[in-house]
């Protein structure tokens, strides 16, 4: 199975320590890039697909840990756009 897809399950399982990176890296593979934060952008991050809705999500500070509901967020918008 490829990485991608092992990151996808891996987050289905809702797992605790599912971390920033590879969150980003799982949506790069599923075609979404990030989008530049402007001067003011915080830490609010948006991840951007030509033929899907915008994900917006905070990175999280100061760990790199994902929070469970931005993973059931993340869950629930895939899955409603068939993605997963």
């Amino acid at each position: 199975m490829a990485r991608r897809g092992k990151l996808l399950q891996r987050l289905q399982q809702r797992p605790r320590n599912f971390t920033w990176d590879e969150l980003v890296r799982m949506l790069r593979g599923l075609g979404y890039t990030e989008a530049k934060p402007g001067k003011t952008g915080g830490s609010r991050r948006r991840f951007v697909h030509p033929s899907y809705p915008v994900i917006s999500l905070h990175k999280p500070h100061p760990g790199n840990t994902l929070k469970v509901y931005q993973i059931n967020q993340i869950i629930q918008m895939l899955r409603q756009e068939g993605l997963i």
